[in-house]
């Protein structure tokens, strides 16, 4: 278990406030690429909703490692696929598969998840409290 700042253990990654906003950014984008034409089912839909998982994945296969250098590697996997993901979201929105409402939405909360996985990461290299960064976003 980990210690979020207000030194409460975290009971699993779910907890993780860095998680639960990359699974929101999941969700967005798991319905917005059902309205994408059916020739990329097997392109951009199965990237973008691959590249996305693995966002969630990462931080949830990290969570357990007993090493700072393996929870480390984990969460800069992650961050990887964050930067994967805005790439598509980039190419969706010139490619007019989303507009602009949904293009500054998906960037905002891809950004929002970088900046907590980025916090949580700092927070296990310093050995800080702050490394679960628990919290409810739901």
């Amino acid at each position: 278990m980990e210690y979020n700042n207000a030194h409460e253990m975290t009971k699993n990654f779910t907890d993780i406030i860095a998680w639960q906003i990359s699974h929101q950014f999941v969700i967005k984008v798991y319905k917005m690429t059902r309205t994408f034409p059916e020739i990329e089912r097997f392109g951009l839909i199965s990237q973008f909703q691959r590249a996305a998982v693995s966002i969630t994945a990462n931080i949830a296969e990290g969570y357990r490692k007993i090493g700072k250098a393996d929870k480390l590697r984990f969460l800069n996997t992650s961050q990887g696929s964050l930067e994967e993901c805005r790439n598509y979201i980039i190419l969706s929105k010139d490619l007019e598969y989303i507009n602009e409402e949904q293009y500054a939405e998906l960037m905002s909360i891809l950004e929002k998840a970088s900046w907590y996985i980025n916090a949580y990461a700092k927070g296990i290299l310093n050995n800080n409290a702050i490394a679960s960064c628990k919290g409810n976003v739901r």
